[in-house]
């Protein structure tokens, strides 16, 4: 029997990187630490410690030691083996990311940072754990069968990093991809004064925003919330639970994007965003998806591939936004200096890895588009 593809491989994966880039921000100031990088195994207890970084610290690796724990079992891995690779290889991360830590100026290397994170491995490989004593990775598989076709790993776990991608500041609600003139930036300034200059000279110019007007930022933010709407209905099995996904879709991200406006202006502006013109891209957007919900899987997916290309173009056209800039330094400069960074990578990139996974959506056989028979939930004893 081959083995369950399970969406916490790939989310397993993303929360390390994840933990990977809050460890080791802001990858500058690298230098040797004159001893040895396992002294802070034998340090004495740091006297500068605060709740907030213990609770952080907890908290933050208990994700990973579940996700751990349920990918392992959904690959036919035993419960008790499944928590030890889980405790493992949190233990084994936080390890490596303290020794790194002695290398940077900017951080320090701390046992107690390296025995709450494994705690918390612990604590998270735990309650998974105690969830599947109980049935609850069965029954998610029930419910997840009844819902997603097979092979659905990869859209689910787009869909879960969406809401992720919405919590960075954006020049308009739900643009997302703002990665190419960063990359025009970057090539012209490391190909700068080089005889491959010439080579990129007219692509690499910043293009000057132009105005899109009412009607293209009305179109760019129906085209946004759209985006993962096309993604849920090409994994979605058929039946009134896809309009339900659209609706769900469209409740979770103007729910996010009034939690990143809170954050960054205040819960007095949390709603501001909300002006009339996007009010009407929402319900544009939203009446877009609930009809696309009737269509075949793959025109669903086709149609995704055009929606995803037309925002990532208009996105590389709008013009930044006054109060951008400001809520920019919030995040490098605020609370959210350590996690500001992943939000914006997986909203610069969503939209591109989007069109990647829609593209393998149609290619993939007939087969993979139906769903298995769903299994009994397994009963406590």
């Amino acid at each position: 029997m081959s083995r369950h593809r399970s969406s916490a491989v790939p989310l397993a994966w993303l929360y390390v990187a994840l933990i990977v880039y809050a460890s080791l921000y802001p990858f500058s100031g690298w230098r040797l630490p004159g001893h040895s990088p396992l002294a802070f195994l034998f340090a004495p207890w740091w006297r500068w410690w605060s709740v907030s970084d213990a609770v952080f610290n907890l908290l933050g690796y208990m994700p990973l030691g579940a996700l751990v724990f349920v990918a392992a079992v959904r690959s036919e891995v035993s419960r008790w083996r499944a928590f030890g690779y889980a405790v493992a290889s949190g233990s084994v991360l936080s390890l490596g990311m303290e020794t790194l830590q002695n290398f940077l100026a900017m951080r320090i290397a701390s046992n107690v940072d390296l025995g709450l994170n494994a705690l918390g491995t612990l604590l998270g490989a735990g309650l998974a754990a105690s969830a599947h004593r109980f049935g609850g990775v069965e029954r998610w598989e029930v419910v997840r069968s009844r819902w997603f076709i097979r092979r659905s790993a990869g859209g689910f776990a787009l869909l879960l990093l969406w809401p992720v991608a919405l919590l960075f500041p954006t020049s308009l609600p739900f643009g997302l991809g703002q990665v190419l003139g960063r990359l025009r930036e970057a090539l012209g300034v490391l190909l700068e004064d080089t005889a491959a200059a010439g080579w990129i000279e007219g692509w690499a110019t910043p293009v000057a925003p132009a105005a899109l007007g009412p009607a293209g930022e009305r179109l760019l933010v129906a085209l946004g919330l759209l985006a993962p709407c096309t993604i849920a209905l090409a994994i979605a099995m058929p039946g009134v639970r896809r309009v339900v996904l659209v609706v769900g879709a469209v409740v979770l991200g103007v729910g996010v994007t009034t939690l990143s406006i809170a954050l960054n202006f205040g819960p007095d502006h949390a709603l501001a965003w909300i002006t009339p013109q996007v009010a009407q891209a929402v319900a544009l957007g939203t009446a877009a998806g609930a009809l696309l919900s009737l269509a075949p899987r793959r025109l669903v997916a086709a149609i995704g591939l055009m929606v995803l290309t037309a925002l990532v173009m208009l996105v590389a056209r709008a013009p930044a936004d006054p109060y951008y800039a400001q809520s920019l330094q919030a995040w490098e400069q605020g609370r959210f200096i350590r996690f500001y960074g992943v939000a914006r990578w997986v909203g610069w990139l969503w939209p591109y890895v989007a069109i990647v996974y829609l593209l393998a959506r149609l290619g993939a056989r007939s087969e993979h588009e139906t769903a298995p028979p769903a299994p009994p939930p397994k009963m406590p004893p």
